[in-house]
């Protein structure tokens, strides 16, 4: 009996580092699919965030139970390819507060694939200054005069352009900084 009693302990010798090699592949198995699904996650969180303000919010709650579900959502969606080369000046002179800029000007160069339009916000206030026409590919805009006259001054703006579907829908937008200078 005592010869069998060292052959069970040698062959639970045998089989505990095989059992915990076993449990590690277990854990690392787990561990590999909470990164990957953590992953999705996040990678998916930022492609609902950096759609258009245009497109409104959405109201899918993201889980690693319905990633594939609103992944193929997404791609069941049409968006829109633009690109914008930017061709204006950062900096508009205004001899008044209601008269037209001497220097402002913005073009939608013949290199871009979409029609814009541009709103100018204050950045201290947050108000809405100007907001232009529809501007198409291959014309500009001068002689731009604001929407709410300022005083004297110089004005930190941000100028959003909107790029434009063939329906005229908001598809992305672009910030640019902008200094407005009222000189009486």
């Amino acid at each position: 009996m005592p010869n069998q009693s060292i052959t069970e302990e040698r062959i639970s010798q045998k089989l505990s580092p095989g059992t915990k090699k076993q449990a590690k592949t277990n854990v690392a198995m787990v561990a590999v699919t909470i990164t990957v699904a953590i992953v999705l996650v996040v990678a998916l969180v930022l492609v609902l965030t950096r759609q258009s303000a245009e497109a409104g919010p959405k109201n899918a709650v993201v889980t690693p139970d319905n990633v594939e579900e609103i992944l193929a959502d997404m791609q069941d969606q049409k968006v829109q390819a633009g690109r914008y080369e930017v061709t204006m000046n950062t900096t508009w002179n205004f001899n008044k507060g209601d008269s037209p800029s001497s220097d402002a000007y913005v073009e939608n160069s013949t290199a871009n694939t979409n029609d814009v339009y541009f709103d100018i916000v204050r950045s201290d206030t947050g108000e809405t200054i100007f907001t232009s026409p529809t501007i198409p590919v291959g014309s500009h805009l001068e002689n731009i005069t604001l929407d709410t006259p300022l005083d004297k001054g110089t004005y930190d703006c941000v100028l959003t352009y909107h790029l434009l579907d063939e329906d005229g829908k908001a598809i992305s937008k672009l910030n640019i900084s902008l200094s407005i200078v009222i000189n009486n």
